[in-house]
């Protein structure tokens, strides 16, 4: 049996894993779903939130436990996984992207973003005053990000998410084939993604290679959708 840790994407919290981490609970596994700085119960100021925070964080949860863990990073938690495998590669067994921007060194979210012009994450962002942060329009969350998920899920998802900080998505990924790049990767790919596009996931994992791809039919969140393929992929690592 494994130890995961699943990370949260953008605007989210440690709320979206619940159906994931009870199927793999279910399957002997140990989990834990933190939230980030700055997300659900953790009231780090926006202001405050940083990638390298993000991946200090992880980095420390995971150096916590009492076996290297198998860190699952969403959407935009594959950067700071990424990074926090820099930090301290001895921590992960394995850093898992699922449906996530798995990088290059050098690389930012925004270059790999600009790739994919129909994306239906950045149209749809409401900045904050301060330009420091955005929030999501509510009617396009469906389209954009939960287009095969319940409406249950939905408006719960509505209900919780919160702002995300727009500085993360500039920071440059600083990482070594030493120590990040000896960390196994693997990739879950979704294939009706309309926030990271299909090409887009491929083209990640085919310049940055994985141990194994796997293919979900589904939106950018099966974590609501198919938690159960998610946790069967997740449980044969």
């Amino acid at each position: 049996m494994s130890t995961f840790l699943l990370i949260h994407g953008g605007w989210h919290g440690g709320w979206c894993w619940d159906k994931v981490k009870a199927a793999l609970e279910d399957r002997g596994h140990q989990v834990l779903a933190p939230d980030l700085p700055g997300h659900g119960s953790n009231t780090t100021p926006i202001s405050e939130v940083t990638l390298e925070l993000y991946a200090r964080t992880t980095a420390e949860i995971a150096a916590a436990q009492s076996e290297p863990v198998i860190a699952v990073g969403h959407s935009m938690t594959g950067i700071s996984n990424s990074q926090a495998a820099e930090y301290s590669p001895e921590s992960f067994q394995g850093l898992v992207f699922l449906a996530a921007f798995l990088l290059s060194d050098g690389q930012c979210l925004f270059d790999m973003a600009a790739l994919d012009p129909d994306n239906l994450v950045l149209p749809n962002l409401i900045p904050s005053v301060d330009q420091l942060s955005t929030t999501f329009k509510p009617e396009a969350l469906k389209a954009a990000l939960y287009a095969d998920c319940s409406d249950e899920d939905i408006e719960r998802a509505k209900s919780l998410l919160g702002p995300q900080a727009m500085g993360v998505f500039q920071t440059p990924l600083s990482i070594t084939p030493e120590r990040a790049g000896k960390v196994p990767r693997y990739y879950i790919e979704c294939l009706q993604d309309r926030a990271i596009a299909p090409r887009i996931q491929k083209m990640m994992y085919t310049e940055n290679p994985c141990e194994k791809v796997f293919t979900i039919d589904s939106s950018h969140s099966p974590f609501f959708s198919k938690p159960d393929e998610v946790a069967d992929h997740l449980s044969s690592i």
